[in-house]
């Protein structure tokens, strides 16, 4: 991250012209989306503003950067996923779904650090399987939340050989109990809000 003298983090403003250009005050340099992106990938913050009014437009570069990825490179976010995502603009739970794909995004994160950990180490006997176990729990809830009768259902692309499924522990049982927990009471609380 962008360090001041302090050695508290700090904003890295990026300007956008009237040109298209991004301008990097920080750097004092031009640079583009692709820079962006790998500054993104590198934890540093930043705040894109319009040269001329001062706005904030983080937001759209960000996504401008998104649509660009899925363009040029292997695609990540599915056509069921995008279409439930436009599905849910102008619906009363519009407000809801950025909180909640952020504390997804953040559980899926943790779970992922958590198995880079656990594979350096090697502590357990198969922690890989048990990590991977975790998060295919977590997305089939996910995936409940927003498709109904989709509980249950293996995550595409995620499924693991009948052979190769460790049996669950007692520790790993009771992390995918507390996680379907707390997607039925998020579930609990979308549906109120629906009502």
């Amino acid at each position: 991250m962008a360090q001041n003298t302090e050695g508290k983090s700090e904003t890295v403003i990026i300007k956008k012209y009237a040109n298209r250009r991004l301008y990097n005050t920080q750097s004092s340099s031009y640079i583009t989306l692709d820079h962006l992106s790998k500054m993104t990938r590198e934890g540093i913050e930043f705040r894109v503003l319009d040269a001329k009014s001062g706005t904030d437009i983080t937001h759209q570069i960000l996504t401008q950067i998104i649509m660009e990825e899925e363009a040029s490179g292997e695609q990540m976010l599915p056509v069921n996923f995008l279409r439930q995502l436009i599905g849910m603009y102008g619906n009363s739970m519009q407000g809801l779904v950025p909180h909640y794909l952020e504390a997804s995004m953040d559980q899926f994160r943790a779970n992922h650090s958590k198995l880079r950990k656990a594979f350096e180490e090697s502590i357990e006997a198969n922690p890989l399987a048990r990590l991977a176990q975790q998060n295919i729990a977590m997305f089939q809830a996910a995936a409940a939340a927003f498709i109904p009768g989709a509980e249950g259902q293996p995550v595409t692309g995620m499924e693991t050989p009948k052979e190769a499924t460790p049996k669950p522990t007692p520790d790993t049982k009771s992390e995918i109990d507390a996680l379907r927990a707390q997607m039925a009471e998020m579930q609990q609380m979308l549906d109120k809000l629906v009502k």
